[in-house]
């Protein structure tokens, strides 16, 4: 049985502010936390989310091996991973992208997928549906936001050998009933249960030009329950076991039967009605 704390934390980005915002992540992770710890940081932590244009962005953007990213492994204990959203630029083309850090440097780098609205006009798509990350606490997957809207890219994780999910995300705040979580916590509550992937949720509070945040920054265990909020810090933090087991007669991935759902991801057919004869 494996335990590991998490915190996720819903860190005030000021848009366009690029060296403040860098220092507030760098204070967000020199934890002090002992044994095995990961942090994950907001979406777009570094600058802020909401773009005019393209132009802008690039204004905000860090290239990966940027030496102020790399200062940040600096703030790290040995056994503390850090997840980060950045705004990235790669020659002529921008990323919506997140870090993996370690105390040692940077252990990956992973692209959005799946943008989301205006997001289309800023950013270009990256190549890869989720990433799963050897990490000095363990194997970390990786989606940003939009991503988790696809039940197919947590699941994937899993079966890639994930043992908890890390998103940065910016979820914009929607109507909901009274009493509600928000539709998002509840994909992931979902997704969560059904891969058995305990996911943390670094959301933003507040609001950035014309947009209101959820707020939602949470973690939320392998069965599914949000088991921890954001304090009055934006922290959510809790310690999580990272047992898969489901007892002696099944196993959630050896109970799969993949040949029946091989039309899972093909290209959608409109529907042929059919007659019904009695």
């Amino acid at each position: 049985m494996t335990r590991l704390r998490v915190s996720a934390v819903s860190l005030a980005v000021e848009f366009g502010a690029l060296e403040e915002n860098l220092a507030a992540i760098g204070d967000a992770l020199a934890s002090d936390e002992p044994g095995p710890h990961l942090i994950v940081l907001p979406e777009l932590a570094t600058s802020g989310y909401v773009f005019v244009d393209a132009d802008e962005a690039r204004s905000l953007a860090l290239r990966a091996d940027d030496a102020r990213l790399l200062e940040l492994a600096g703030r790290l204990s040995p056994q503390t991973v850090a997840v980060v959203g950045f705004c990235e630029v790669d020659g002529d083309r921008l990323f919506n992208s997140a870090l993996v850090i370690g105390a040692d440097g940077i252990l990956a780098r992973y692209r959005k997928a799946h943008l989301w609205a205006a997001e289309n006009l800023v950013f270009d798509v990256g190549d890869e549906a989720g990433a799963v990350v050897d990490t000095p606490v363990g194997r970390v997957g990786v989606a940003i936001c939009y991503d988790s809207e696809f039940p197919e890219l947590p699941r994937r994780l899993a079966l890639a050998g994930a043992e908890v999910l890390a998103m940065p995300v910016n979820w914009p705040l929607v109507e909901r009933p009274a009493g509600e979580h928000p539709p998002e916590t509840v994909q992931a509550m979902a997704s969560a249960r059904s891969s058995r992937l305990p996911t943390a949720i670094a959301d933003r509070h507040g609001g950035e030009r014309d947009v209101e945040w959820t707020g939602a920054t949470c973690v939320i265990s392998s069965d599914g329950w949000v088991c921890a909020t954001a304090d009055a810090d934006g922290v959510a933090s809790t310690v999580l076991d990272l047992d898969k087991s489901l007892g002696v007669h099944n196993d959630l991935f050896a109970d799969r039967r993949p040949e029946l759902y091989a039309d899972l991801a093909s290209p959608i057919h409109p529907t042929v009605k059919r007659g019904i004869h009695v």
